[in-house]
Parts: C-alpha cells; structure tokens; sequence
C-alpha cells in the first residue's frame, strides 16, 4: 500500500480513499502542493489565518469542507486526485480530514 487518505464529514460519513502501490506513482510535493491551491482557489475557498497566510493544512482542509460530501461520493476520479495531493504534499502514508472537527491528523 502506498497510502490512505480518511475524509470525515460526520459521525458515520467517511470516505476512505487508498492509494495502492500499483497505481501510478504520487505526484512530488510541490505538484501536490499546486493542485490543491489550484482547487482552493477554484472553490472558493477563504483562508483561516488572520494574517492571509495559506498552510498546506489548510488547503487540505478546506479544499475537503467547499469540496463537500457529494464531491466524495460521486467523483472519483477527483477523490484519488485529492488524495494523491494530500500524501504528497504532507508527505504522509495516512491522513485523516476531520471535516466538522476542523483538524488534520
């Protein structure tokens, strides 16, 4: 196995996405890194720090919450995409995106 990435929306509503080692190999980090803020900005999203600062956690987090539960559960293609930005940009072998808790572990 090369990774997995846990999205948790609510209690009972998550989507686990596995990353195996036969798939094609993860993008760098810094392809990771660029495709999520390509999505963030696409999204919508707003950055959480006062002072305008966008952490990789927090692409990873947002790009999940604007994304939603329905982008999860019908795209699968763009799923394995973010999954394969998350594992690459933290350079992780498992990540679990607490949606409504707001954490990344």
């Amino acid at each position: 196995m090369r990774g997995a990435v846990f999205v948790v929306f609510a209690r009972g509503r998550e989507y686990e996405l596995r990353i195996t080692a036969g798939d094609q190999a993860l993008p760098s980090a810094q392809e990771g890194d660029k495709w999520l803020s390509q999505q963030f900005e696409e999204l919508g999203c707003t950055p959480r720090s006062l002072v305008g600062k966008i952490l990789a956690l927090d692409k990873v987090l947002e790009v999940a919450r604007e994304a939603g539960e329905k982008r999860f559960a019908g795209d699968l293609a763009w799923a394995e995409a973010y999954a394969r930005a998350v594992l690459a940009t933290l350079n992780r072998d498992t990540v679990r995106i607490d949606v409504e808790g707001n954490t990344v572990a």
